[in-house]
């Protein structure tokens, strides 16, 4: 059997507070250390590419490492027309644990570097090629999630979500927060990572936009990967019975 839901949960808010102490806590680092923006942004961008790919392997098993509530909306959506992936009431504990973990990773890394525990952003990030890189950057991640579960490599998601999301800071205009619970995390730091609280509706928006040209690319891409929703982000242990009794009908679509 998967594991009990509150077991879940609790990999879902340890793994992106995590996830969110990487990416402010690296942020904070690179800026102690360099006067160079670009320098910083590469800094702040490997470190968070390794700790992702970390989470994912340490965190993958239990919950299935999603982090993200649009990766667990998507895995929702995708599965409900073959009972696979979350149900409904899995779905909003995700949301909820993600969401107040983000928060949660924030604190924690200002409190590392002596700052204010919670000391709300005022980097203005509301600009419609901003949005736009966010939509981009959901999409991506959404079809390549989706497409290696699909593929039956789940096993490689670890260093292909973390490299992915490490390049997607740098061919996306917004730096590729491509998260809503990150995105309100980060809210809460004013530091190099942070992001205005008047700024997060917009990309919140642009995200689930995103989300939804993510699954129809899926959907186009991968008719049936409505039977791979449970190999998302890292299949669990308990799904191989399922995935070989699939085998056969999965090559035949």
């Amino acid at each position: 059997m998967n594991p009990t839901l509150w077991r879940r949960l609790l990999a879902e808010f340890l793994g992106t507070a995590l996830l969110v102490t990487a990416v402010v806590g690296s942020g904070i680092m690179a800026t102690e250390l360099s006067d160079d923006i670009g320098l910083q942004l590469l800094e702040n961008s490997i470190a968070t590419a390794f700790a992702l790919g970390a989470l994912i392997l340490t965190f993958g098993p239990v919950s299935g490492a999603h982090f993200n509530p649009v990766v667990s909306a998507a895995d929702w959506f995708l599965g409900r027309r073959t009972g696979t992936g979350l149900t409904g009431r899995d779905l909003a504990g995700y949301v909820t644990a993600q969401t107040f973990g983000a928060i949660g990773g924030a604190v924690l890394a200002d409190l590392m570097f002596a700052l204010p525990a919670v000391d709300f952003s005022t980097k203005d990030r509301t600009a419609g090629h901003l949005w736009l890189g966010e939509v981009v950057a959901t999409a991506g991640l959404i079809l390549l999630i989706f497409a290696l579960a699909r593929a039956g490599r789940a096993a490689v998601a670890p260093a292909a979500v973390g490299a992915y999301i490490g390049a997607a800071y740098w061919f996306t205009s917004s730096t590729s927060f491509a998260n809503p619970a990150v995105t309100i995390g980060r809210s809460f730091t004013e530091t190099f990572a942070g992001i205005a609280p008047a700024s997060v509706p917009g990309f919140v928006v642009a995200q689930f936009a995103g989300l939804v040209a993510g699954v129809g690319l899926v959907l186009a891409l991968y008719p049936g990967v409505s039977r791979s929703t449970d190999e998302v982000v890292v299949a669990h242990p308990a799904d191989a019975t399922v995935r070989q009794a699939n085998a056969g009908a999965a090559g035949t679509s």
